[in-house]
């Protein structure tokens, strides 16, 4: 008889009932304290117990996600230090190039991360890779999950999807989505010290950030948000406050970035609901991602429309 033992009174040997045996009855008592540990969550169990951590399969149901607040408790910290660690390791670099002075002043840093492409984008994507790795690394073999099906990068399945399993319409009306933004945010502009003003005056800055978010901007970002955060806030609080909450904190990441122009801010919240209500109906993060796609792509476009008609004097150069 083995801790693991899905009956251990009934198995073959014992000799006793379990009003007998002592045995069975702390088996059980032990099974019972290990069903009170968060569902696929061994973060802090496996800490105090050295037998392998079994696991139950999984539902069919969306939100059955391996992790729990105990791994949400590890990604927070590790997200942030590992960025303050790259940029870090980015400052020290132009340090050392003297790019900036080795006692580099609040204005020396600014300037950096709106002028450096390297630092500004690399730092970011080098970030997204740290994150990606942690979330592979504890899925794949700490959960011994397999890591896109956990986090729910799977095809469209007419099954499990309350909306139209069709890849093309999520792109389409994610570009659909940026032209509502931009009609509802037309007569709001960032100020002029936020940072995507200063990112967008240099040219190559602006070409590597428009790059960025087609290609690596929807992919992490849909990872973190929808495929990460969101099952784990919507099995604890509901979907609709999952919703919410994801899409809050998706609108405040891009905070620093617009200069905290609040209307702005208030509606890439908006986007994020949209994101993450398709992500919920639909079940499957390729759905918000295509819809991403298509929300960033436009706008990429659109700037490099202005951008090369402006350059050749096709329209005045105060639609900048």
């Amino acid at each position: 008889m083995s801790f693991f033992d899905d009956n251990p009174e009934n198995s073959p040997g014992d000799s006793f009932s379990a009003s007998q045996s002592p045995a069975p009855l702390a088996a059980r008592q032990h099974a019972i304290s290990a069903n009170e540990i968060p569902p696929g969550d061994p973060f802090f169990y496996g800490a105090t117990h050295p037998q392998p951590y079994h696991f139950i399969e999984p539902s069919k149901n969306d939100l059955d996600v391996p992790w729990s607040w105990g791994h949400f408790f590890c990604f927070i910290p590790f997200a942030v230090l590992s960025l303050v660690f790259i940029q870090l390791i980015f400052t020290i670099y132009y340090m050392q190039t003297k790019a900036i002075s080795t006692h580099p002043t609040q204005k020396e840093l600014q300037q950096l991360a709106t002028s450096k492409p390297a630092f500004a984008v690399g730092s970011m994507v080098l970030w997204y890779a740290a994150i990606f790795l942690f979330l592979y690394l504890t899925i794949r073999f700490f959960y011994n999950k397999p890591f896109l099906e956990s986090l729910r990068w799977r095809k469209f399945s007419s099954e499990t999807s309350k909306l139209p399993a069709k890849p093309w319409l999520y792109f389409l009306s994610g570009i659909a989505l940026s032209f509502l933004v931009m009609l509802i945010t037309s007569r709001v502009k960032a100020p002029d010290h936020a940072p995507i003003q200063e990112i967008l005056k240099n040219r190559n800055m602006a070409f590597a950030f428009m790059g960025m978010a087609v290609l690596i901007a929807p992919l992490a970002e849909e990872t973190i948000f929808r495929a990460y955060l969101y099952p784990l806030f919507a099995r604890t609080f509901g979907v609709w406050p999952g919703i919410i909450l994801t899409a809050i904190l998706f609108g405040i990441m891009h905070g620093t970035q617009l200069g905290w122009a609040w209307p702005i801010v208030i509606t890439l919240t908006g986007v994020g609901v949209v994101f993450a209500f398709v992500r919920s109906r639909t079940e499957t993060v390729l759905a918000s991602y295509l819809m991403h796609l298509g929300y960033n792509s436009t706008l990429a476009f659109l700037f490099f429309v202005v951008y090369f008609a402006t350059k050749f004097g096709k329209i005045p150069p105060q639609i900048h």
